[in-house]
């Protein structure tokens, strides 16, 4: 995509999207408890009993890659804001490889907790671990770049994913 082709800003869909698989990614992490009690039976040998939390968070993982699977299509077929004008060209690389790594990172968390929940593949409850912490780290540094542009560069990026250019 040329930067003509450049939309100014995010469309109300890619907002919705944004903020929808934060708010299901949050549920993941506050409500893990059942889920991660229910494997460590399953490990053990012993009977993993109904628990609607479990659901949720199986649920949730499979909404979360449709939601980015979706997201990506957005992403290539209407395109994305430039980075401010503010910002340095190598943060702005830095920026495009995080935006990624969140799409990589999530489709990994939901596959790799697939494979561990309905295949039994203890690996890939390990790799889903890792990537658990990876995510809340790539979490961590968004929000610290958020904080980065409004502040040091004085842009206002968050604006964009708050108001639609459609």
């Amino acid at each position: 995509m040329t930067k003509q082709n450049q939309p100014l800003g995010y469309s109300r869909t890619q907002i919705a999207l944004h903020w929808g698989v934060a708010g299901l990614v949050a549920a993941q992490y506050l409500f893990k408890d059942s889920i991660s009690q229910a494997w460590g039976a399953y490990i053990a040998g012993r009977e993993v009993t109904f628990d609607p939390l479990i659901m949720a968070h199986v649920v949730g993982g499979v909404a979360i890659l449709l939601l980015v699977i979706w997201r990506l299509v957005l992403r290539f077929s209407r395109g994305v804001p430039p980075a401010p004008e503010q910002e340095p060209a190598p943060l702005a690389f830095v920026g495009h490889l995080a935006h990624l790594a969140f799409y990589g990172l999530l489709a990994g968390l939901s596959i790799s907790g697939a494979l561990a929940w309905f295949l039994g593949i203890e690996p890939a409850a390990g790799l889903h671990e890792i990537l658990k912490m990876a995510l809340m780290a790539l979490i961590i540094l968004h929000v610290l770049a958020v904080a980065v542009h409004r502040f040091a560069f004085k842009s206002n990026v968050m604006k964009r994913m708050m108001h639609a250019q459609d």
